[in-house]
């Protein structure tokens, strides 16, 4: 059994496959406390469904493009077996996870949208650097930047573990905390060769909206 807070059909508001339409499988739980979060309600909500329940109403929506999500998927452990069905069923399976569990076990099918927690998350701590290792060309590292700081560190990272080139590097902004075109400047002044991204989902819709 697993806890799901919502499944939901909506675009992908990040990462490289932003715009695209997507069912999203949101897992409730999360052992981060990440200053800037925006998904607080999947903490605790959420009723407990199978995995054939699951991929069930992943299957109404009819399309192939599916992000297990949170809270922080991961925690639960019932959700290695969900993206192995997932993949099982011919879906195009993405994994959003915030970085402080393991990612060896993961289906090596699906596609693993990570992050470092940078300084301003509070979560530093959290990191757990040797998923690094498990990432694959095809994955993608996320930072989330609130400050210079952030960006200064993050920058550091990626020259500490040898990250350019590994897989898709993101840079995006902590929302309402950092303005775009000052990561933007940053990154064009550095020429960082990372890909900037905004979360289109807070500009379709209401920053706050659920289910998009």
């Amino acid at each position: 059994m697993l806890k799901v807070n919502e499944i939901y059909y909506s675009v992908q508001g990040e990462s490289t496959s932003a715009g695209l339409p997507c069912v999203f499988v949101r897992l409730t739980y999360c052992n981060l406390r990440c200053t800037y979060c925006d998904t607080e309600y999947a903490f605790y909500e959420g009723k407990e469904k199978t995995v054939e329940e699951i991929i069930g109403e992943v299957k109404k929506f009819g399309y192939k493009l599916v992000e297990v999500t949170g809270g922080e998927p991961l925690f639960q452990e019932e959700s290695f077996p969900l993206m192995k069905r997932l993949c099982d069923e011919g879906f195009d399976a993405m994994l959003e996870t915030g970085g402080s569990l393991s990612i060896e076990n993961v289906d090596e099918r699906v596609k693993i949208i990570m992050d470092l927690k940078c300084p301003s998350s509070g979560m530093l701590k959290k990191n757990i650097y040797e998923n690094v290792n498990y990432l694959k060309s095809s994955d993608e590292l996320k930072f989330v930047i609130g400050n210079r700081e952030d960006y200064d560190w993050a920058k550091g990272i990626i020259v500490k573990y040898d990250l350019m080139g590994k897989c898709s590097i993101l840079f995006s902004v902590v929302f309402g905390e950092l303005e775009p075109i000052t990561l933007v400047n940053w990154i064009l002044e550095d020429k960082l060769n990372v890909r900037f991204q905004l979360q289109m989902h807070k500009y379709i819709w209401h920053p706050e909206t659920k289910g998009v």
